[in-house]
């Protein structure tokens, strides 16, 4: 059952976001990863003291969760839902008004593959959604898609099973609007399995202090025969 948002409320949970710090703990949290209070203060850039309230804060909203391993605590996105609310609040920030800051090569990484929480994004995220489309291995229709026949098997060929049932009621297959690209990626219980069937393959790796991913030279070989994908090495404009 959907519950009524208020405007309070919205604003309440908007003027959480919309801190600096807030939002830099937010953002570091969306490659999917759970991270130390220590680790949050760093990409916050603020005090441990200060972290630590603004952790409270964000836990309390039901914005971030905490989980206990021995003597340390790790913080995460409490939910995929969180995850999509900041992506979308990324990709509306990309329309405002143009920033005169020159795009280095941290930029170009992000927009060239990097994780949206547990799910694939930038180029080579844009790159799969489309070629799964195109050999008919998934339909989209909105916000939302649906998985084939054929597409089972494809699938199930790459390793990756999606039975029904699974995931806790989340969606099977649906799209989350890319902030880069501009253009919807796969997220879903279908993306998730998508990002975590090529950790396990080898074909991307995390990059230091980033969301954005590496594509191995195992990866850009699994890509192109497996998928069709060429690495998505050009920059796309704005």
């Amino acid at each position: 059952m959907t519950t009524m948002v208020s405007g309070t409320t919205l604003a309440e949970i908007a003027a959480l976001i919309g801190d600096v710090a807030r939002a830099n703990i937010l953002s570091a949290l969306m490659d999917g990863r759970a991270l130390t209070a220590s680790e949050l203060a760093w990409h916050g850039g603020v005090s441990a003291s200060t972290t630590s309230g603004h952790l409270a804060k964000l836990a309390d909203a039901n914005l971030v969760a905490m989980a206990r391993q021995g003597r340390h605590r790790y913080y995460r996105l409490a939910s995929p839902e969180v995850a999509q609310a900041i992506e979308a609040l990324m990709a509306v920030a990309s329309f405002g008004p143009k920033r005169h800051r020159p795009v280095g090569p941290k930029d170009e990484a992000l927009r060239r593959a990097r994780t949206c929480y547990d799910h694939l994004a930038g180029r080579l995220g844009i790159a799969l959604a489309d070629t799964l489309t195109e050999r008919r291995y998934i339909v989209l229709s909105d916000s939302a898609g649906a998985v084939t026949d054929e597409g089972r098997r494809f699938l199930c060929d790459f390793g990756i099973e999606l039975e029904h049932g699974n995931g806790h009621g989340r969606a099977l297959c649906r799209t989350c609007l890319d902030w880069s690209e501009r253009r919807p990626h796969l997220a879903g219980r279908l993306g998730a399995a998508l990002c975590s069937r090529m950790f396990e393959l080898g074909w991307v790796e995390r990059i230091k202090d980033s969301r954005a991913l590496a594509i191995t030279s195992q990866g850009r070989q699994g890509l192109a025969q497996t998928f069709g994908v060429t690495e998505p090495s050009q920059a796309s404009g704005d």
